[in-house]
């Protein structure tokens, strides 16, 4: 993989949850991590749902290889957001990962 692939500064972040004053859970996200990637847009689509227009975009991350991620954690690329579906080792070498994300534009 050549480095100048990886162009896009990426922040992976885990749920977090805090007690609020009236000791309500408040759901949050924390910071993992933040490193350099590149992002390639798969396919995209849109469709109809609940009468609302909704759409959904298939994208490829690629990373450095990082031990701990799992599909639970989400990506911040600027004000965008994306669900992690699925991490990628190829050959299992630890080299680097593809992760295969959704793009979400209400994440929560």
């Amino acid at each position: 993989m050549r480095a100048g692939r990886l162009r896009h500064r990426i922040t992976i972040q885990q749920p977090a949850s805090t007690v609020g004053v009236l000791g309500e859970k408040i759901k949050s996200w924390a910071d993992v991590a933040t490193v350099w990637a590149a992002i390639e847009p798969v396919r995209g689509r849109e469709f109809f749902e609940a009468h609302q227009r909704e759409s959904e975009a298939t994208t490829i991350i690629t990373i450095r290889y990082k031990s701990g991620l799992n599909v639970r954690m989400r990506i911040n690329f600027g004000s965008k957001y994306y669900k992690i579906d699925n991490i990628l080792n190829p050959d299992e070498r630890n080299r680097y990962l593809e992760i295969m994300a959704i793009e979400t534009e209400d994440f929560s």
